[in-house]
């Protein structure tokens, strides 16, 4: 009897390290969506300094931000560093996401990463070390954190909203 030849599984997300990867490049091009969109506020507020209007300035970036992801996602449910990395953001049945469900996932991108900011400041506070406060640029990787206890190792906010980011790389 011929033996049958399994094809390995594919896992549904991608590597940590491919997504880890994805959000530097994220990273480089939300400098230039932040950079843009805090010109348009200080022109618009004849603001001569980054503390003032320093809350509205936050309010606006986050919005910006928002706008970014939300456009992108809602073209194929990537954003150019998603398309170079061969990840696609779908529900769990593999379709694209609708407009409400999107914003939701950006507004619970947010919670963990500044929770971990906070608890930084506060240790750096507690301790009196404040060279310590240098770690919040890790905080934004914090998401990372539930995929090593998720089965499918997705993200804590994915996980929530029954959304799935998807490997599309072809199986080797």
């Amino acid at each position: 009897m011929p033996a049958t030849a399994t094809l390995p599984a594919v896992p549904l997300a991608p590597s940590r390290l491919r997504r880890f990867a994805c959000m530097m490049y994220e990273g480089v091009l939300l400098f230039g969506v932040v950079f843009l969109a805090g010109y348009l506020f200080d022109t618009l507020t004849q603001s001569r300094s980054g503390l003032m209007l320093r809350h509205s300035r936050q309010v606006f970036l986050f919005l910006a931000m928002g706008v970014y992801f939300l456009a992108c996602w809602r073209r194929g449910g990537q954003t150019l560093p998603m398309k170079t990395w061969d990840i696609r953001l779908t529900d769990r049945g593999g379709q694209p996401l609708r407009g409400s469900r999107m914003a939701l996932r950006y507004v619970l991108l947010w919670p963990l990463p500044l929770l971990t900011a906070l608890l930084i400041g506060a240790l750096s506070r507690a301790i009196g070390w404040p060279s310590l406060d240098l770690l919040i640029v890790a905080a934004p990787f914090s998401i990372f954190i539930w995929t090593w206890f998720d089965p499918q190792q997705q993200f804590l906010h994915d996980r929530l909203l029954g959304t799935e980011l998807h490997d599309l790389r072809l199986p080797t």
